[in-house]
């Protein structure tokens, strides 16, 4: 990892670096993205929706990945469902009509199936492409009766117009990366796509933050990665690090979040503690203490 890499993509941190996050606006929307597989994308899309569902934030979980992971990490059965993510996207229905409820309270979730996969053809040639989610959310946040504090958009490992649409659609990034020489050489061509979407298609987006996942504390390498990476993204990197840990990608398995799969884990501690930095950053006063999401998350932990 060297400074000519960095020295690329530094731009799209330090622009507007004294404008912090616009607290107090609700819905949060925020795009989990990173096209490269592997870093714990949909892990963290998942249980950082359940965290906040878990402190009695009202959640919204769009699957945007035509391999519906984070649906059928939580319990959906995208085989026996009549509507989808792609059906907002291709076929104009309105987002609250795809939206079905999870078995946790407090989480609903906006599945998603491979027919995800023809979409991005399908809408090519479509005026204002790239703004289709973006015009949908807006539809059910001024329209509908269904209220969401936040709403959490598990993107594509790949940087293709789906993707786009999340980002359009999103007012903050979080960026799950592994602490990895590879995996941040591949951070170039998300930045830079990020920066053209801020320039062009969604001038409010914003960078929430950096998560380094599936940290293992007993190599040095990836100690060394992660103290650089701290030492020139500063406070845009997250105090949270979700450490490695078998209990996450098992909770997957079981079709439950980290929280009810294995409560007293490295996992579930970590993403407690990262819902409770997103809720700093994001929400008002007000409704932190409306929530007591400071005091629920710590005793949680």
């Amino acid at each position: 990892m060297g400074h000519i890499m960095f020295e690329e993509i530094k731009n799209i941190f330090i622009q507007n670096d004294s404008q912090r996050y616009k607290r107090g606006q609700f819905p949060v929307i925020i795009a989990v993205t990173n096209q490269k597989g592997g870093c714990g994308k949909t892990t963290t899309a998942l249980n950082l929706s359940a965290a906040l569902a878990r402190q009695e934030f009202k959640v919204l979980l769009i699957d945007l990945d035509a391999q519906a992971h984070a649906s059928l990490g939580i319990g959906i059965g995208v085989d026996n469902i009549s509507c989808s993510t792609y059906d907002v996207i291709v076929k104009n229905i309105e987002l609250e009509y795809v939206i079905v409820p999870t078995y946790l309270e407090n989480l609903d979730i906006a599945p998603a199936t491979s027919a995800l996969n023809g979409a991005q053809l399908e809408i090519a040639d479509l005026l204002g492409r790239e703004g289709i989610l973006r015009t949908a959310l807006y539809k059910m946040v001024n329209n509908s009766k269904k209220n969401y504090d936040y709403i959490i958009l598990d993107c594509s490992p790949s940087l293709n117009l789906i993707s786009i649409n999340g980002l359009v659609a999103a007012n903050s990034v979080l960026v799950p990366i592994q602490a990895h020489y590879f995996s941040l050489e591949g951070m170039k061509d998300l930045f830079a796509t990020l920066r053209v979407i801020k320039d062009r298609l969604n001038l409010d987006l914003q960078i929430l933050g950096i998560l380094p996942t599936l940290f293992d504390n007993r190599g040095k390498v990836t100690q060394d990665i992660l103290s650089q990476i701290r030492d020139y993204f500063q406070d845009k990197v997250f105090k949270t690090v979700i450490r490695l840990d078998a209990s996450l990608s098992e909770a997957v398995a079981f079709k439950r979040s980290i929280f009810d799969y294995a409560p007293d884990s490295d996992g579930a501690t970590d993403y407690f503690s990262l819902a409770l930095e997103v809720v700093l950053l994001t929400a008002s006063e007000k409704k932190v203490k409306r929530n007591g999401a400071r005091e629920k998350i710590c005793q949680s932990q």
